[in-house]
Formats: C-alpha cells, sequence, structure tokens
C-alpha cells in the first residue's frame, strides 16, 4: 500500500476567500516503510501573505516571490499523489486549498487523484476522546521528537505526521510487531484445539499453619465489617472442613 504523509503551509486560514497555497510537504510510506521519496515545494501564491500566517511557518513574500506559481508544478503534485492514500492532520483543512489550487488548474479534486484520504485528527478524537489532539499534542502523548519545530514546516511536519502516525496504528491491523531490521518480534502461529480433558491437574491441600493464617485473616475481616461478611453462612469453618 502507498501511503502519502502530506502538509501544506497556506496564506491564510480561508481557501474560499482567495488565500493560497505557500508550500507543500510530502512523504513516502509503501508498507509501513518509509521510502525516502520526498515532495518538498515553496509556492508563489501571487498575494501578499497574512502577517499571523507569516508568524507560523516564516515565509515571507520576499522569500517566495521567485518561487514558482502552482500551475507550474501542479502536475508534478499530481503525479506524486495521484493514486495513493493521503494521511493528513486535520485533513478537510489542507484538501480544501489543493482543491482550490487544482480547480484554477482544471485537474479536478483531490479525492479523485488520490486514491483515498485519511484524517489524522479524527482517528486521534476517536483514541483520545476530550484530550487535545493537535500534532504538537500528539508528538508529546506519542513521544516523538519534535523539539527542533522551531516553525511550522510543510514537509518538517509531514515527518512528524508520518511518526506520529505509525505510533497510532502500531498493533491495530495486526498483533505482530515489526522491528527494525524487518523482521517480526512475534511470529504469527495457529494453535490447535487442545483437549484439556487429557490432563490431570493436582490439588494441594492447606496445612494446618496455612489454614490458621487465612482463618485469622478472615477473622480480621469480619471485625472489620462489624459482622457482616457474607462467606461465615456459606463456608464451612476450617475445622469442619478437615473434619470432613
Amino acid at each position: 500500500m502507498r501511503q502519502i504523509f502530506l502538509d501544506t503551509e497556506t496564506t491564510g486560514l480561508e481557501a474560499n476567500n482567495g488565500d493560497r497555497l505557500v508550500e507543500i510537504g510530502c512523504i513516502e510510506m509503501e508498507n509501513r516503510r518509509l521510502t525516502g521519496n520526498t515532495l518538498h515545494l515553496y509556492i508563489n501564491p501571487e498575494r501578499k501573505g497574512n502577517e499571523e500566517a507569516i508568524r507560523v511557518h516564516g515565509l515571507t513574500d520576499d522569500f517566495l516571490a521567485d518561487k514558482p506559481k502552482f500551475g507550474e508544478v501542479a502536475q508534478q503534485v499530481v503525479d506524486f499523489i495521484r493514486g495513493a492514500e493521503l494521511i493528513i492532520h486535520n485533513a478537510a483543512f489542507d484538501v480544501g486549498f489543493l482543491d482550490a489550487e487544482f480547480a484554477r488548474c482544471k485537474l479536478g479534486k483531490t479525492a479523485q487523484i488520490a486514491g483515498k484520504v485519511t484524517d489524522t485528527l479524527l482517528m486521534a478524537r476517536e483514541m483520545y476522546p476530550g484530550k487535545a489532539n493537535s500534532l504538537d499534542a500528539l508528538c508529546r502523548r506519542l513521544e516523538v521528537d519534535n523539539t527542533h519545530r522551531t516553525f511550522h514546516g510543510a514537509l518538517l511536519d509531514a515527518g512528524l505526521l508520518a511518526e506520529v502516525y505509525i505510533r497510532l496504528t502500531r498493533g491495530q491491523d495486526s498483533l505482530v510487531i515489526h522491528d527494525d531490521e524487518g523482521g517480526t518480534g512475534v511470529q504469527a502461529t495457529s494453535a490447535a484445539a487442545v483437549d484439556f480433558s487429557q490432563f490431570t491437574l493436582a490439588v494441594l491441600d492447606p496445612t494446618p499453619e496455612e489454614l490458621a493464617a487465612h482463618e485469622a485473616q478472615l477473622a480480621d475481616l469480619d471485625k472489620a465489617s462489624g459482622g457482616k461478611t457474607l462467606w461465615r453462612a456459606v463456608l464451612p469453618k476450617p475445622a469442619e472442613a478437615v473434619a470432613q
């Protein structure tokens, strides 16, 4: 299975009101192994950036001025994500911006180009209801090191998302845990039905000392409950049990 961890940075929060993409980061994984194939693009948004957005990602208008416009790299993005499962944190946001950019280029919608879109924010909310589930919060909870994240960057965040996703889904589809060398820590085996009637289990009787200690413990419980313990009514006393 080919999966793409994808993140974007934008000029603002509203694709429907003219905000544009300024960065795309994609990291490829196949069969739960990162392949090393990435796509990282800075994009000239053809408009000024929002100051608050720039404080988040650090991509200034001057920096982006000589970068390619989306139309110049659109086919490159399509070719990289085509047919893959896109894994995105808060997918509605990124897909909304991708859809707007693809529409300008008459390339269809993201869901038509990719094979599937999976939102890790929705996954995390199901797994950790009532808790903070931002990417930073998940990194802390799942012990993914994000101390080098001073600015939001699309490729950096896609890499963090890959680590978070692998930890979120480890063991979800199988009881076999993969080691770092591609092997398995536990081999999958099928257990044959066992006829337990063929076994004779030994029964060990308590010693007098063990019976006395047990009775003392029950007496303490009986005293603490004000004589309301129920086992006195249904169980024989140790002396009666021995006599039987």
